[in-house]
């Protein structure tokens, strides 16, 4: 099981430079199209003229590639303009408590988990493994889906190094194990940003979760 790292951001450039070089770019295409066309009147064969309607054609295909690009800048924009729009509305979430599939950060505090065993289970395991994907810990956990504290202590109370540790829920029935998901966790969010055209949380510890995997919100 590996734990995943904190997505990279990526800073969103702004659409309007994009929206004004491209019309930039149109209108002096337009301008060295327009003086080919005439240079090519000028030039054909007088005993053979181009049909006209060939010039319509060629206006008209350059119109719709035009209107395409166009259309592009202003799809991007209203893109742009909605991430910003949706950041905004998320703005109250910082501060609170997240819960999503994702990797805890222990700093000496308990960590809260959200587990989900099976309704068949007899048994139910709590396993806990560390950044470099090592099992350290293993205990039972009550069937229920309320959440508990990792309180991130060893048996003797030591208490575990700072760090990532990820969490699986193991459901056993007669000795089988017959269902292991790994478990959703609660942590604080840090900051909302935009990558790639997506609402990215960033948690405690330096997590990054995508907003839409975001199950639950609760006051920190």
């Amino acid at each position: 099981m590996e734990i995943s790292p904190a997505l990279t951001p990526v800073t969103q450039p702004s659409s309007a430079p994009q929206t004004e070089t491209s019309k930039t770019v149109i209108s002096s295409d337009f301008e060295t199209f327009l003086k080919m066309l005439t240079v090519q009147m000028e030039n054909q064969d007088p005993l053979n003229p181009t049909d006209s309607s060939e010039y319509a054609q060629q206006l008209a295909t350059f119109s719709g590639v035009e209107q395409a690009v166009l259309t592009n800048d202003l799809l991007s924009a209203l893109m742009v303009q909605m991430n910003t729009t949706g950041m905004a509305q998320m703005a109250d979430w910082v501060g609170k408590e997240a819960r999503a599939t994702a990797p805890g950060h222990f700093d000496g505090s308990p960590i809260t988990i959200a587990p989900n065993p099976a309704a068949a289970a007899d048994k139910v395991e709590l396993v806990v493994f560390d950044s470099d994907d090592n099992e350290v810990q293993r205990y039972d956990i009550p069937k229920s889906a309320d959440p508990i504290e990792w309180a991130g202590t060893q048996a003797d109370g030591t208490p575990f190094p700072s760090g990532l540790y990820q969490f699986q829920v193991v459901s056993s029935a007669s000795g089988v194990p017959i269902l292991t998901e790994t478990a959703d966790i609660y942590a604080r969010v840090q900051e909302i940003r935009t990558e790639n055209g997506q609402s990215i949380l960033l948690l405690k510890g330096g997590v990054s979760v995508l907003a839409s995997e975001v199950s639950a919100l609760r006051e920190g």
